[in-house]
């Protein structure tokens, strides 16, 4: 049965209302994932077939989808942005609403998409304080296979990432990356749905989604010169692939 939701988040970061419009509307990639960028007027085209209902640069931006990805006729899908100057302008604060209506299984759509916005917002404040004015270099996102959906999957990629049980947020740790080598890197993001580890080139997001049924997620948002999104995806899913082979 279809059923209205709506996700909303305010904060506030350490960016200019001019920098936070430029990464949610440029499409790069740098703190979510490369897509279409808007065309800059209502009624314009947005990204994924959706629709601008509001642009008002740099303070508001609406994009709308109906019948999303084909599903049914009564889905709705809505992103809503406003954006206000703190301190003369040297600060942002940003609301976000993620409204529509889910068809089926509407709690565990609900509980999904609320955890998973808070994780994709932490990563834009991420981006625009650590990485701001730096385009993203290469970009990959994929799944893990279908034994990293199973309960507790996610605890087994912490360990083979080397993290204990009790690093939190904030740690510096030397993490085991792809082909066993060390990774210098913050743990900017953790509890028990997602991992976020930021290095001095990439915000790499780990998605612990067994807990909705769904394999273990990765995506690297790689801001080093040069890079190349295949090897990074070569890379990564290797490792991925490798922690849950093992017997």
């Amino acid at each position: 049965m279809s059923k209205e939701f709506e996700i909303a988040r305010e904060f506030e970061v350490d960016a200019t209302p001019e920098q936070v419009w430029d990464a949610v509307t440029s499409g790069t990639g740098g703190w979510l994932w490369p897509m279409e960028a808007p065309e800059p007027r209502v009624g314009g085209k947005g990204p994924f077939g959706s629709e601008v209902t509001a642009w008002e640069p740099p303070h508001r931006y609406t994009n709308r989808v109906e019948d999303v990805e084909g599903i049914s006729e009564q889905t709705l899908n809505q992103l809503d942005y406003t954006i206000e100057p703190r301190d003369e302008g040297r600060r942002a604060w940003v609301r976000y609403v993620h409204s529509g209506i889910f068809v089926d299984d509407w709690d565990n759509q609900y509980d999904a998409a609320g955890r998973h916005t808070d994780f994709y917002l932490h990563t834009l404040r991420q981006y625009l304080t650590r990485f701001a004015g730096r385009p993203v270099t290469a970009f990959a996102t994929f799944e893990g296979p279908e034994a990293s959906s199973a309960a507790g999957a996610f605890t087994a990629v912490a360990r083979a990432l080397g993290l204990a049980d009790d690093t939190a947020e904030g740690a510096r740790v030397r993490a085991e990356g792809p082909e066993g080598k060390p990774l210098d890197a913050v743990v900017d993001y953790r509890d028990p749905y997602f991992i976020g580890l930021r290095t001095d080139d990439a915000l790499i997001r780990f998605f612990g989604r067994g807990h909705w049924g769904h394999p273990v997620g990765v995506s690297v948002h790689d801001f080093a010169p040069g890079a190349d999104a295949a090897a990074d995806e070569a890379a990564w899913k290797g490792w991925l692939n490798g922690v849950f082979s093992q017997p």
